[in-house]
This record gives structure tokens, C-alpha cells and sequence, in this order.
């Protein structure tokens, strides 16, 4: 019987998923409207990367795949909720190399959104209804374990992605950003499983990166300083980021009033989608900062669109409140 390959051993290997850089792009119509100056915002677009619908994990996948790759695997295995944006493009990452992936999922099945296209891109899915998170990682291993024993070469990608490797992947985007605008002073982005902030954290430091909570992880902030300080090789307090964690409302997936008014902002001034979730979330927040003075006029200011689309087609209770005006 082999095991499941642990990424934590050997040299981290990236592989070419995405298209970059991404789009940085000027919001004059939603900054004039958000109290800003036109020129303050700019929407960093990982909502165009390519791969299987676009967003964040392309990134992490990059390297976390990349190094599985790399070790032999010929299996991914993760997890998520059922709409989970990180499943979906791990199975299309898997398809992009060549491998085999397998999804254990939260709640039930529905055919809509992320769900939909998980089967489309050739994911195997494995439902495990309403389990807490530690008996989800316990099904997870589960499952590789049961990969390994048939010979297969299993490697496990964290939950959303997010370790310090797949961090990686937004340290590296946080030099993008600033080759495109080395002036920006603020960067907002939602905060789920804690990568993406962590690794923009690590490159831009603490003060110019506003996350915006949205109920994935009971302790953001530490999770955050977790993962900056193994890329920085640095202590990390969490008390020194700044997250914004008073958008939550019932809790993790809620389309709260400023929700819904953050996505037809974006929507009604720039033609932008964003999801419930995730993106609406993180521009509820921006509106908050600005009317709070956290954020004030003529600063350079980046919005990070992080994706998610096929997320709100699977959202029955966003669909309706759009639909209802």
C-alpha cells in the first residue's frame, strides 16, 4: 500500500494554469459613486484568469498541483462546501494536467453553479451532507488513504487551497500588482480559507492589505499570521491585520442588504458581477471603509475581483433577490 503524497517534503514546483498578469482596471463610475475619485479605483481581475471559469485558487493551484505533479501523484484530493469555487478549479486544474480529481463536498447535491460544472470538468464527488470541519478532514484522508490502497498516488490540496504553498501563489500575485501600479496604498480582497490574504500580506505587508471576513473560518486573523509568517520566515501578529469582520450577518453565504446593494453597485456603474459570497462581500467592505474614513480620496486604491460567478448561478436565495428589484 503506498501513501498519500505529502507536499510539505521537497522543493515547491509551480505549473502554468492561468493567463497573467491579470487585468488591472480603472472603476472611475464606482469610485465617483463609492465618495471616491474617479481615478482612486482600480479592480485587480482574477475573475479573468482562464482556467474553468477564472478566480483566486488558479493561483494556489499553481503551486500546490504543481508540486503534487511533481511528486508523483496522479490523484488530486480536496474538499469544500457544495458550491465551493476551490473544487471547481481543482478539477479543472487536474484536467488542464491530466489527472484525476476527487471532491469531498459539504451539504447535498444540486445541478447548478460550481456543482454542475464539477462534474462537467470530470471530477469525482464524494457528498458528505452536514459534517463539521474536522470530520470533513477525516473523510478527506479517508478517502486518499482508500486511493493509496489501491495503488493510487494520491495527494491531498488543502481546503480552499490554502497552506503556505498555495499562499505562495498571492505572494507572487502581490509583485504583479505592484509592476502594474506601484503606487497602490490600499488592496481590498474577501477572506475565506485565508491564502490570498495571506500571501498579499507577505508581499505588500500588513498596512495596504483590507480583508474583508466572510464567515469560511472560525479565526481568520490566525490563520492569516500563520501562513504570512512561513512565507516571510517573520513573526506575524495577528492584531496587525486589518480585517473587517463585521459584514458577516447570519453567517457564512448570507446575502445581506449591503450585500445585494454592493452587487448592484457594481453591477449598475461598471457592468461588474460579483458573487454573494465572496466579491460582494469584500465590496460591502470597501464601501464601509470609505464611510468609516479608513479609506479616503485620492489614494490609490485595489479592489481584487477574486471570481466566482458560477457560485452565484448555484445561489437560489441571491438569484431570487436580484430577481425580486
Amino acid at each position: 500500500m503506498t501513501s498519500p503524497i505529502d507536499q510539505s517534503a521537497g522543493t515547491p514546483v509551480r505549473v502554468s494554469l492561468g493567463s497573467w498578469p491579470t487585468p488591472l482596471e480603472p472603476a472611475p463610475r464606482l469610485s465617483s459613486a463609492l465618495g471616491l475619485d474617479p481615478d482612486d479605483l482600480r479592480i485587480k481581475h482574477d475573475d479573468l484568469i482562464g482556467l474553468g471559469g477564472g478566480g483566486n485558487k488558479v493561483r494556489k493551484l499553481e503551486w500546490t498541483a504543481g508540486t503534487a505533479l511533481a511528486q508523483g501523484a496522479d490523484v488530486l484530493v480536496t474538499s469544500g462546501a457544495a458550491q465551493s469555487n476551490h473544487a471547481r478549479l481543482t478539477a479543472a486544474a487536474g484536467a488542464r494536467l491530466g489527472v484525476d480529481v476527487v471532491l469531498v463536498l459539504t451539504g447535498t447535491p444540486a445541478p447548478a453553479g460550481n456543482i454542475a460544472l464539477d462534474t462537467l470538468l470530470g471530477a469525482s464527488v464524494h457528498w458528505c451532507g452536514d459534517v463539521s470541519d474536522g470530520e470533513l478532514a477525516a473523510r478527506v484522508q479517508e478517502v486518499a488513504d482508500g486511493l493509496a490502497a489501491q495503488g493510487r498516488r494520491p495527494a491531498i490540496i488543502p481546503f480552499g487551497g490554502s497552506n503556505a504553498l498555495g499562499a505562495t501563489g498571492y505572494r507572487t500575485a502581490g509583485d504583479e500588482l505592484l509592476r502594474q501600479d506601484p503606487a497602490v496604498q490600499h488592496v481590498v480582497v474577501a477572506v475565506g480559507s485565508g491564502g490570498t490574504m495571506a500571501g498579499l500580506v507577505a508581499a505588500l505587508g500588513a498596512g495596504r492589505v483590507l480583508g474583508v471576513d466572510t464567515g469560511a473560518l472560525p479565526d481568520p486573523a490566525s490563520a492569516v499570521a500563520g501562513m504570512a509568517a512561513e512565507l516571510t520566515g517573520q513573526p506575524a501578529d495577528p492584531s496587525t491585520l486589518r480585517i473587517d469582520g463585521s459584514l458577516l450577518g447570519p453567517g457564512y453565504g448570507s446575502v445581506t442588504d449591503v450585500v445585494l446593494e454592493a452587487m448592484r453597485l457594481a453591477a449598475h456603474t461598471e457592468g461588474l458581477v460579483l458573487d454573494p459570497t465572496y466579491t460582494a462581500r469584500a465590496m460591502a467592505g470597501l464601501m464601509a471603509a470609505v464611510r468609516q474614513g479608513d479609506v479616503t480620496r485620492g489614494r490609490r486604491i485595489v479592489f481584487w475581483h477574486t471570481g466566482g460567478l458560477p457560485g452565484l448561478m448555484g445561489h437560489t436565495t441571491a438569484l431570487e433577490r436580484i430577481m425580486a428589484g
